[in-house]
């Protein structure tokens, strides 16, 4: 869907309404240059373009695919492909949702393909209108204003990302367990957000030569130098990740720990319990048999205590005498 497309000479737009590619590629001719803007274009939408504009239908077809990694692509005829990767953080979700710019960048003609969310250009478009001084330098000043917009847009990314971590952080290093998913998520999220930012370094060191013989040079090294800092802050959240997850598992391993130590106890007293009970159940199940020497020898009260009481407390004596030593020893 083609979201706007202008002409542009003299450092003006010639014209306010709608334009056909048609038109669009006819206009090109006439010098200055053309900015064609399309959101999610279909394949039909995309072959007319390439016809009417003479772009080379590998970069066609590699502004139909998502990317990975930013690029930057030169075909015949002096016509650039850049590839830009977009991020917006989603506060409901507390995700990053990633897009994609497509530039082709020609000497009278520059066109974007946006797909995916995080790639509004209305922005960068109003902004660039504003300056007819930068806009006399051509194409480039349009890469350019799309270059300085989605750089700009990874900052508020970079302060949700180091919101969502130091919650994390606080809660680890508080002594308490973070859900080891939450941290692993956000370290798979730091880690897209860096393949989308760390390789657009090379490409803005690509487009700052190309730049040179031009007055847009400054603005060129003014979005690489904001690069630079996202990429670092970046990079550090990364790093710091990695440390909360080996925290967080090793405040998970104390934990269970705690919970092995506390089962051993537990164990061990109802050791000492069956233990106890054991030679008592053995005295009174052999003293509670009817046979004859015990029904005709045991009458009085004190046969009973000696052999029936005395049976009892002889076996607690000895286990209490040798728990007490097994303790002792186990303590040295």
């Amino acid at each position: 869907m083609i979201i706007d497309c202008a002409y542009y000479r003299d450092g003006r737009r010639q014209h306010v309404g709608a334009m056909s590619v048609e038109d669009a590629a006819s206009h090109c001719r006439l010098g200055g240059f053309v900015w064609l803007g399309l959101f999610d274009p279909t394949a039909e939408e995309l072959a007319q373009v390439s016809k009417n504009f003479g772009l080379h239908e590998l970069a066609v077809e590699d502004a139909q695919t998502f990317h990975l990694r930013p690029k930057v692509e030169p075909y015949e005829g002096d016509i650039r492909l850049v590839i830009l990767r977009t991020a917006r953080y989603d506060d409901e979700r507390e995700e990053v949702d990633f897009g994609e710019v497509s530039v082709f960048v020609g000497p009278s003609f520059v066109i974007t393909v946006r797909q995916g969310v995080a790639s509004e250009l209305h922005g960068a478009r109003t902004r660039l209108e504003q300056r007819p001084e930068l806009l006399e330098n051509g194409t480039n000043s349009v890469l350019w204003a799309i270059l300085d917009q989605v750089v700009d847009t990874y900052g508020p990314v970079v302060a949700e990302l180091e919101r969502d971590i130091e919650e994390v952080e606080r809660t680890v290093f508080a002594g308490t367990v973070a859900p080891t998913e939450r941290i692993y998520f956000l370290r798979r999220e730091v880690t897209d957000f860096y393949r989308a930012v760390h390789p657009l370094l090379a490409v803005l060191a690509t487009l700052e030569r190309g730049a040179r013989s031009t007055g847009l040079l400054p603005y060129f090294r003014d979005v690489h130098d904001h690069l630079v800092l996202v990429n670092e802050e970046v990079a550090a959240q990364r790093d710091l990740l990695a440390t909360v997850l080996e925290a967080n598992m090793a405040v998970i391993s104390v934990e269970q720990t705690k919970v092995s130590v506390q089962q051993n106890a537990t164990i061990e007293q109802l050791t000492i319990l069956a233990t106890v009970f054991l030679p008592l159940t053995f005295v009174t199940g052999f003293f509670g048999q009817n046979f004859g020497w015990l029904v005709d020898h045991v009458g009085a009260f004190w046969d009973f205590a000696v052999l029936g009481l005395g049976g009892l407390l002889v076996p607690c004596v000895i286990l209490f005498i040798w728990i007490r030593r097994q303790r002792a020893l186990r303590d040295q």
